[in-house]
């Protein structure tokens, strides 16, 4: 997804949120669609907004927590990037992408709190 930068964690979740952005841009809304974007714009978007307060983090367990928060946050992405592949399956290749991206998140910072837990 970010080709330049793939370790600047900063900057790959702020992309990962603005390409979620697009893409709920591009879906119509229905009854059932405006819901589900609600949900996966607030999830996406938490992810990096964590980040940011993680690194202004004021101690190593308010740095830990914000971390975990980012995880939580990036599991529920796929959640509702599922819930999409159902609505809308002509969008199937988009979404792959993006869950992709929450996938890989989640791994990292799942690996962050695990190592600050001393599992290696």
């Amino acid at each position: 997804m970010n080709k330049t930068a793939p370790y600047n964690l900063e900057e790959r979740t702020a992309v990962f949120g603005e390409n979620v952005i697009m893409f709920c841009k591009s879906i119509p809304r229905d009854v059932i669609s405006t819901p589900l974007i609600s949900q996966l714009v607030r999830a996406a978007t938490s992810v990096g907004a964590n980040y940011m307060e993680a690194n202004g983090a004021s101690s190593r367990k308010d740095f830990k927590n914000k971390i975990h928060i980012c995880k939580k946050e990036a599991q529920e992405t796929k959640h509702w990037l599922r819930m999409f592949a159902k609505h809308s399956p002509d969008k199937r290749d988009e979404i792959k992408v993006l869950w992709n991206e929450a996938q890989g998140l989640s791994m990292i910072f799942g690996k962050i709190v695990g190592t600050m837990n001393g599992k290696d």
